[in-house]
This record gives C-alpha cells, sequence and structure tokens, in this order.
C-alpha cells in the first residue's frame, strides 16, 4: 500500500518526507529506505519514534517531518500530510488548481469552536460525534490545565494543507511551542493543534472566520450513513468506513481531494482506485502521453468506476 500511495502522489518536481513507525519491523525500515535511496526528493525523517493512531506522538511525528523540510535544500510552498491509509482522488495538477483557485496562501485546517450543544462526558478531553460526523471535544474550560496564552481551542481534522510561512510560524512562535507542550496531556492533539493555531489572526495564511470547509477528505462516518452516503461497503472501524470494492463510486464522485481509509485486507478496492487514478493522471497530462505510462491490462480488473 505504500509503493501505491507513493507512486500515486509521485511527481519530481515535489518533496516527500517519509515518517516510519519505529515500531514496524527491520525487515519494512529497509525495504522503505531502499526504495528512498532511489529518489533525490524523497527522504525518510531524521527523528523516529513510536507512533499511535491518535495522540501526541503522531502530531510530534509531522512536526519532526516539518523541521526537516524547512532545512532541506528544497524549494516548497505547500505542505499536505498523508498517512498509510490515505490515497488521492484527485491529480497533483487538481489538487494545485483546488488550492490555488480557492486557497491561495491560506492554510486548510477544517474545524470549529466546541458547539454548545455538544457536552463532554467527563472532565477530561473526551472526544464526541456531532449530528455533522465530526469529532468535537470538551470545551476549553473541562481541559485539566487551562491553554496557554489563552487561546481558544477549535477541534477540527488532523489533516491540513499548510503554507511555507504558516510551518515557519509553527515551528518558532512561543505561542505555538507554548501549545505543543500543552498538547502533551490532551486527547487527540492533532485535532486541536493546526486549526486553533490556523485560526489566530495574525498567523502568516490564518482563515480565522472558517469552519469546516476544504474539501481535503472524503470520509464515511458511520452516525452520516442515510444522509451523507449510502453506508459502508466495506466496514468500520472507530465510526468511519475501511472501504470495501462497493464504496468505489462513491469516492470518486467525491470533491475531496484525498480519500480515507483504506487497508491491506482488500488490497482489490486500492488496486482499482490506482488504476482509476492513473488515468485521470495521463488524460491531464500536458506531455505527450508514453507507453509505458499506463498499466498493464488485466482482464479482472476491467470494470467502470464512473468519471
Amino acid at each position: 500500500m505504500f509503493v501505491q500511495l507513493l507512486r500515486a502522489i509521485y511527481v519530481p518536481q515535489n518533496v516527500y518526507c517519509i515518517y516510519v513507525d519505529e515500531k514496524v519491523p527491520k525487515k519494512y525500515k529497509t525495504a522503505v529506505q531502499t526504495l528512498v535511496n532511489c529518489f533525490g526528493n524523497i527522504f525518510i525523517s531524521s527523528k523516529r519514534a513510536r507512533v499511535a493512531y491518535t495522540g501526541f506522538t503522531r502530531l510530534q511525528a509531522d512536526i519532526n517531518c516539518m523541521k526537516d523540510l524547512v532545512h532541506s535544500k528544497f524549494q516548497w510552498n505547500y505542505v499536505i500530510n498523508l498517512g498509510g491509509q490515505d490515497f488521492p482522488i484527485k491529480t497533483n495538477k487538481e489538487i494545485i488548481h483546488y488550492i490555488r483557485s480557492k486557497w491561495n496562501d491560506k492554510n486548510i485546517t477544517p474545524g470549529v469552536i466546541q458547539p454548545p450543544n455538544v457536552k463532554s462526558k467527563t472532565s477530561e478531553s473526551h472526544p464526541e460525534f456531532s449530528s455533522e460526523g465530526n469529532i468535537h471535544i470538551s470545551p476549553n474550560s473541562k481541559f485539566k490545565d487551562k491553554p496557554p496564552h489563552n487561546l481558544t481551542i477549535y477541534f477540527g481534522s488532523a489533516y491540513y494543507i499548510l503554507t511555507r510561512k504558516f510551518v515557519d510560524f509553527v515551528l518558532t512562535d512561543a505561542r505555538a511551542k507554548d501549545m505543543l507542550r500543552w498538547s502533551k496531556d490532551v486527547q487527540s492533539p492533532e485535532r486541536h493543534y493546526w486549526v486553533t493555531l490556523n485560526r489566530l489572526r495574525d498567523a502568516p495564511g490564518a482563515t480565522p472566520d472558517s469552519g469546516w470547509e476544504g474539501n481535503v477528505r472524503a470520509v464515511k462516518w458511520r452516525n452520516e450513513e442515510g444522509s451523507v452516503h449510502d453506508g459502508c461497503k466495506g466496514h468500520y472501524v472507530h465510526d468511519s468506513c475501511v472501504y470495501g470494492p462497493g464504496d468505489l463510486p462513491w469516492i470518486v464522485r467525491s470533491p475531496s481531494l484525498f480519500a480515507y481509509a483504506f487497508d491491506s485486507t482488500d488490497p482489490l478496492v486500492v488496486t482499482c482506485l490506482e488504476r482509476w487514478h492513473r488515468l485521470r493522471v495521463l488524460r491531464g497530462a500536458e506531455a505527450a502521453v508514453e507507453p509505458h505510462w499506463h498499466f498493464p491490462r488485466e482482464r479482472h480488473l476491467n470494470g467502470r468506476l464512473g468519471r
């Protein structure tokens, strides 16, 4: 799946920081390093640690890669984070067009303040699902410690598109550093950190008045079944759908840039989506398409997903 994801998002003008979880087998680390060594614009994060599905270690992994990217020799304008269960449903060209047309020089961090009608179950930070299918947490007064600098804590997606200037701000601003230290004791800090800092009016590329805008991820939430989507054709994990083949028509119709979540238990889903994505890339190519850019035809994959 890692190879398929990298193959789908790779273009020579981008730069890629790969964070490999320290707890994976040595054989996997070696395989990733061998692949990375083939490219001048791909590198593995210089700092590695054991990473949980959600929590401070996941947030720190993003920041470790950002530090490496800032100090690298490469020029870049935006950073986009992806996980191993993501896959693109728009081409690199379409992603650039989306950013420039609607979010030029702006950060995309979907999220909102805790709605007053959503109550926390405990005095600790405890995630809940709203009627919109997005997770919220307890209001500021419910946190164990008050946030630094009297910050208003927002809650949103762990996925983002950030400008280079905003990344520099995150790595150097005193409020951002103090917010990072405070986040060590907060549940799912990756869902607070980026959206909260992006709501500061003096932050570079800030969008203080935005809410859930930004088509970053297509996700089928369990409690949106029957309203936003027609149900998960795979299976639910943590109340989000791990896609099955029957979800592909819904995925390719989505306006989002990426889709979540896929796993290796059903490799046909990603294989089929990868081929659909490659055809989309080739149709939008500005250079003459060479024959070997196409995947070999496989009879059992000759189906029609839609446009």
